[in-house]
């Protein structure tokens, strides 16, 4: 197994893939039209999670931001360079 050094942005809160803000994740809930706490059942997470990392108070666990940002695209939201897209573009 190798180790590969990644230069890790800010604003990406140290996520070492395709990152979602909290501006990406409100957006994409309504794009949706999903609640937080459609998108935190989805996500198995709790509530609190969702709401406190769309309102930047806090970054989620990495497996809990995962779970998140996977409930969305499992939803047809792709994340991307350039933003997000959704179902049907």
């Amino acid at each position: 197994m190798s180790t590969k050094i990644v230069d890790v942005d800010d604003k990406c809160f140290g996520c070492y893939l395709a990152c979602m803000t909290p501006e990406q994740c409100r957006a994409a809930r309504g794009w949706l039209d999903i609640s937080q706490s459609d998108l935190a059942a989805s996500a198995n997470v709790s509530l609190s999670t969702v709401r406190d990392f769309e309102k930047g108070r806090r970054v989620p666990i990495g497996n809990n931001l995962s779970a998140i940002q996977s409930a969305l695209e499992s939803k047809g939201i792709a994340f991307t360079e350039a933003g997000i897209t959704g179902p049907g573009n």
